[in-house]
């Protein structure tokens, strides 16, 4: 029995705009990449040393500023540690220490959505590029290390998480930039995540990181289909991704983390209908994994920065549905979609989901869990998908007036008591 009804009206009436449809996010062709800029060349050239934190943009590249000596930290992590001055709002700090892998080189993938794909080398050195809207600085590793192992226990961090890219050193350096940290820090005071780059795994590379510590592995699968995955991530955009490898490194996670401790990123609103997508959270689920969900923001730079967001009706419908889901032990067979994908009812009685939906967790941001509790995540990427003026992930708990504009996008008008 198909659990798309055909007969239904559209979520928003019938012009079918508050989707972004596959065919109206088509992501630009790269261009060619002039010589002297590949690779690094540019970066490469320069004959200076490493001198300590560099902020983006400072004019001051050294080509031995690289992982694992050197990492990038998102923003909000170096306001947290202290390395850079500025407030968030809504939030003091961030409860995940985000870590990206750094090189001259930078990610030799060209995703269409992402900053740091390849074909930015053109026009910005690869420690400048912004990813999921702010900027990473370059610091030491072993600086990481010292301000967190005065007093692990103490610390505003309830996880670290590791970020890969696409590039020769990658894996080897994950496991050393692991080892550095697990030889001072237990991870039991602050578990570790392994955000992977499947394309250049084996499974004796996932065994590798368990072995030294890390707790729970994800995928930035990010495409909810392999056509999209393509259009995006694979050769649509001369890039080496294929769905397949990811799925075979995503599986390999499963057997050796074990149940709750893996799973998959995925970004709403690339072409995807929300019956799709929500099929694949199941999936997940269904594998004893779970989903972490980024709405879709045209980053700049990229190669689908002249694409819209993700519309807000859109993505609460998903968000809402993968957190009943992931959580609350609800199938995607049990909602009904319109004849356009779109969820029209949550399988759940209307009091049931009016509870859920003023408890408001469904709509933070998604990603592996901190201490708190089960579903709220320590990943809380402050701003990574949307900015302040218009939250699609909330890094805090939502509050009441941020509860009626939820569901006035959800077009549930129903009192917050």
């Amino acid at each position: 029995m198909s659990c798309i009804d055909h007969k239904s009206t559209p979520a928003n009436g019938d012009s079918g705009k508050d989707f972004n449809a596959f065919e109206a996010m088509a992501p630009r062709v790269p261009d060619k990449t002039p010589t002297d800029r590949r690779n690094g060349k540019h970066v490469k050239a320069n004959d200076i040393p490493p001198q300590g934190v560099y902020l983006p943009n400072d004019n001051y590249l050294a080509p031995h500023m690289k992982s694992p000596e050197y990492v990038q930290l998102s923003t909000a992590a170096a306001i947290t540690l202290g390395i850079m001055g500025g407030r968030m709002y809504g939030c003091e700090c961030t409860r995940c220490l985000n870590l990206l892998l750094t090189y001259p080189e930078g990610c030799r993938a060209n995703c269409a959505y992402c900053g740091l794909a390849r074909h930015r080398e053109a026009d910005r050195d690869y420690a400048d590029r912004n990813f999921i809207r702010v900027d990473w600085p370059a610091v030491p590793m072993a600086d990481i290390i010292d301000i967190v192992a005065k007093d692990p226990a103490a610390s505003p961090f309830h996880r670290m998480c590791i970020s890969m890219i696409t590039h020769p050193r990658s894996e080897d350096d994950t496991f050393t930039v692991l080892k550095q940290w697990t030889d001072r820090i237990d991870p039991e005071a602050i578990p570790v995540s392994i955000l992977s780059n499947p394309t250049t795994m084996t499974r004796e590379d996932v065994q590798k990181t368990r072995d030294l510590g890390a707790d729970i592995f994800t995928v930035a699968l990010d495409a909810a289909t392999p056509d999209v995955f393509d259009r995006t991530r694979g050769k649509g955009v001369q890039s080496p991704h294929k769905w397949s490898k990811y799925w075979e490194i995503l599986e390999d996670a499963r057997d050796i983390f074990g149940p709750e401790k893996f799973g998959a990123h995925i970004i709403v609103g690339m072409g995807e209908t929300e019956y799709e997508v929500l099929q694949l959270v199941q999936r997940l689920v269904d594998m004893g994994g779970h989903s972490h969900m980024f709405c879709f923001f045209p980053e700049d730079g990229s190669l689908m920065d002249h694409l819209p967001a993700t519309p807000r009706d859109q993505w609460r419908r998903v968000q809402l549905a993968r957190y009943l889901i992931d959580y609350r032990g609800v199938r995607v067979d049990q909602m009904r979609f319109d004849e356009l994908g779109r969820v029209i009812d949550f399988g759940l009685p209307e009091s049931e989901l009016s509870d859920v939906i003023n408890e408001g967790i469904a709509f933070r941001t998604s990603g592996c869990p901190g201490k708190f509790q089960e579903d709220i995540s320590a990943c809380d990427r402050p701003y990574g998908d949307s900015p302040p003026s218009d939250i699609a992930s909330y890094p805090f708990q939502p509050k009441k007036k941020d509860l009626r504009k939820i569901r006035k996008q959800l077009e549930i008008p129903v009192r917050i008591e």
